[in-house]
């Protein structure tokens, strides 16, 4: 947890600031409680694997005179539409406060640059501390406790929170892994060196030779800035491969736009995900391994038993079905 520097005022929300639940709030009406802002994106993985921390600090210290924060900034254009955040906000048990900073307006008052970005402001309405990424929950909560104390001296605290997860405990280890991968291209990396035809349908053909960090693309494609698509009409299956090393994959990905839901069918090195080796939204066993694509978020694909190098492979006969990047981690306890 990294402390403010010098005495600076937490800006306030912007008068025409929407609020999905709990608003509006201004910071000066807060003045005498501490407040913790949450930045964050709905389909963003770290952002998701903090919310069970945020949501218990909220359960815990709500009642003792804290006000959390969630300041939902889009890193994907459909994550300005606030039916998509409230679906979330439901999915993930928030509470909280939630207001959507879609032109990314209180981003900027705070100077922030990540996702997700935490910002403590004392009783007095001062910036007293700012953690960037997943981690140092125990740090946190601590400086929230600290400054529940200064607000009401006479306060009784509970202990601290346990860790939620074996890789949040001490001792857990964080590998080097692939960076996230966007596959529109404006900030993807494609691997087809040749013949690649931006915002248009086209047929790719796989190089067949492939590097880590770039995506790889086979069949009919519609290359967009923001992502990959299945053009309306294609007739060759839809492939991409993109060789990584980690535990974890996780996809983002949004549903055809003119309706109903999309199947990805999911491979690594060449077969079916072993059911072992499953995440969450992947259907394994036997001869196939699928993912229903159904609403646009973030959809966890692989979850190995071991940190190790693969190459993974997504194909689809779904018109329409956009993707958008893959997203790896890596963090496990030792045994």
């Amino acid at each position: 947890m990294e402390e403010e520097l010098g005495p600076v005022h937490a800006p306030e929300f912007p008068a025409n600031a929407t609020w999905l639940q709990g608003g509006p709030l201004k910071m000066a009406a807060l003045r005498g409680r501490p407040v913790l802002i949450d930045f964050w994106d709905y389909t963003c993985v770290n952002c998701i694997r903090t919310l069970p921390y945020v949501n218990e600090w909220h359960r815990r210290y709500a009642p003792l005179g804290l006000t959390v924060v969630g300041v939902h900034a889009p890193e994907f254009s459909f994550g300005r539409e606030s039916g998509n955040v409230a679906r979330s906000a439901r999915e993930h048990h928030i509470e909280y406060p939630v207001v959507l900073d879609n032109d990314y307006a209180i981003w900027q008052s705070y100077a922030n640059r990540y996702w997700p970005a935490k910002y403590l402001v004392d009783g007095r309405g001062y910036l007293r501390g700012y953690h960037h990424g997943e981690g140092a929950y125990r740090e946190i909560e601590e400086s929230l406790q600290a400054l529940l104390r200064e607000s009401f001296p006479e306060i009784l605290l509970p202990g601290l929170m346990d860790p939620l997860r074996d890789d949040d405990k001490d001792g857990a280890v964080c590998y080097r892994v692939t960076p996230e991968l966007y596959l529109g291209y404006q900030r993807g990396i494609v691997g087809n060196v040749a013949g690649m035809a931006p915002d248009k349908a086209s047929t790719y053909n796989d190089p067949g030779k492939h590097m880590d960090g770039a995506a790889y693309l086979d069949g009919d494609w519609l290359l967009a800035g923001e992502y990959l698509a299945r053009p309306a009409g294609a007739v060759r299956e839809s492939r991409v491969t993109v060789p990584y090393m980690a535990k974890d994959v996780n996809l983002v990905v949004h549903p055809p736009t003119f309706g109903g839901a999309a199947t990805i069918s999911v491979s690594q090195d060449g077969k079916p995900i072993a059911a072992e080796d499953a995440g969450a939204d992947v259907t394994a066993g036997g001869a196939t391994s699928i993912v229903t694509v159904d609403a646009p978020r973030m959809y966890r694909l692989i979850s190995n038993r071991e940190i190790d190098h693969h190459e993974l492979t997504l194909s689809t006969m779904s018109d329409g079905v956009a993707l958008y990047a893959l997203t790896f981690t890596s963090c496990v306890l030792p045994q």
